[in-house]
């Protein structure tokens, strides 16, 4: 069963004002059960004051001077000395002032007032009775507390209901959302604590909506680049079923299997473009050093028969935090863009090297290079320069870019030496593959 944020914020504070109430519900009852107590001594201190000689002397007449008082509900017993029988239980030689004394099985709360002339009155009530007397009356403050509580726990659950609305408000603005075009949730009105999660929905709906965008034109344009190969493809097939000598069919088999090559590295481009984005493989320590080896011997009979000077410049053993297929396809396209554009004769190096910061593979080569103002626009998927030679998707240096991305790093491009040719790095932090540079 999952977690009520609701019914659990109910139940603490309701915990919470319940065991407040029941400590001052204790504390009231002690403290008017203790100012009973005190008040029913007053109240026998007064009482033998009132029924002293001396206090009637100046208000009532001789035969009314001593009064004996009897209650039938406090049960309070006035008895003057020496004039009326002592009881057993009442010593004699008792100082004045207040005794709790026993009489019999029953305990009795006395006080004792002495007068002139050895007289004493005495004042007595058993402590049952004023026990009683005083629970009752500590009892009745308890009223309000006992009536308060069911009133303050649906007040709780009122309010906690009412201020976490606004989360099941927004839990129903997402379910209304539409998948493909998720729009941001309006933060007006919000509590300041649930408006940094909302922001926080806001900016992951944002890249969602880009990601989404990117997705729609990258397939758009896959479906551009595919139909026209294919095309080419039908028309190339038409041809061939309709030659008429083996000759001819030697001769239109040739563009035939060049086209079949051209759509097999696009989708293979393609299939390498969603293999990236979609890259979920655990991160390793890769010897850069090893793969660019690699590389290098594969691509060298390429480099020989373009005769062109393949090599490798290794500043220092490099070795990178990644995944080893990312990493590779990184190296790969960059090389192969080299390699592509490079005129016969020329140089292509790659080179491994790191600053106090950063790890950097490099492809040099001294091609034709790219203008300024389209080294940002070649990372898009499927854009190649107006004046580019050769064939291509215009795919190579997307994945790499996403590779990199997806590794923590970076791709950028800059002039060569001496403002000619090409630089194509690749850098990332030592040791944070999910660092941003």
């Amino acid at each position: 069963m999952k977690r009520s944020l609701q019914r659990h914020l109910s139940l603490m504070l309701g915990g919470t004002i319940l065991l407040t109430c029941l400590v001052a519900a204790i504390a009231s009852f002690a403290l008017a059960y203790s100012e009973a107590k005190e008040f029913q001594d007053d109240m026998l201190q007064q009482i033998a004051e009132l029924n002293s000689d001396d206090g009637f002397a100046q208000k009532t007449p001789q035969s009314s001077r001593k009064i004996t008082l009897k209650d039938p509900e406090s049960r309070i017993t006035i008895i003057h000395l020496p004039g009326e029988p002592r009881p057993d239980w009442l010593a004699a030689d008792l100082r004045s002032g207040f005794h709790t004394l026993y009489a019999g099985a029953e305990q009795q709360r006395v006080f004792i007032r002495d007068m002139p002339a050895e007289r004493r009155t005495v004042v007595t009530q058993p402590t049952d009775a004023r026990d009683e007397i005083a629970a009752n009356s500590a009892l009745h403050t308890l009223i309000p507390l006992l009536l308060l509580l069911p009133l303050l726990t649906i007040l709780i659950m009122r309010i906690v209901r009412h201020e976490l609305a606004p989360i099941a408000q927004l839990s129903r603005s997402l379910d209304e959302q539409s998948a493909d075009r998720p729009q941001a949730l309006a933060d007006d009105g919000l509590p300041e604590e649930i408006s940094p999660f909302v922001q926080a929905i806001n900016r992951l709906l944002e890249r969602v909506n880009h990601l989404i965008g990117q997705q729609r034109r990258f397939i758009a344009d896959a479906a551009h680049e595919l139909r026209s190969p294919l095309t080419a493809l039908s028309v190339q097939a038409q041809n061939l079923r309709h030659a008429e000598s083996i000759a001819v069919v030697h001769e239109r088999l040739l563009p035939l299997q060049e086209g079949i090559e051209r759509a097999r590295q696009l989708t293979e481009q393609l299939l390498n473009l969603a293999r990236t984005q979609a890259e979920t493989s655990g991160r390793t320590e890769v010897n850069i050093s090893l793969l660019a080896r690699e590389l290098i011997a594969a691509y060298l009979p390429v480099a020989e028969a373009r005769k062109l000077d393949l090599g490798l410049e290794e500043m220092v053993p490099l070795t990178v935090c990644g995944s080893p297929e990312a990493l590779r396809l990184i190296v790969k396209n960059a090389l192969e863009n080299a390699l592509k554009y490079t005129s016969e004769g020329g140089e292509v190096t790659l080179r491994l090297r790191a600053d106090e910061h950063d790890s950097i593979i490099e492809i040099v080569d001294d091609g034709p290079g790219i203008p300024i103002d389209e080294q940002a626009r070649v990372f898009d998927s499927f854009y190649r320069m107006p004046d580019a030679r050769g064939e291509g998707s215009g795919l190579g240096l997307t994945i790499a870019r996403e590779a990199a991305t997806r590794q923590g790093g970076t791709v950028s491009l800059h002039a060569g030496p001496e403002g000619s040719g090409l630089i194509f790095r690749y850098r990332q932090t030592h040791g944070t593959p999910d660092a941003r540079i």
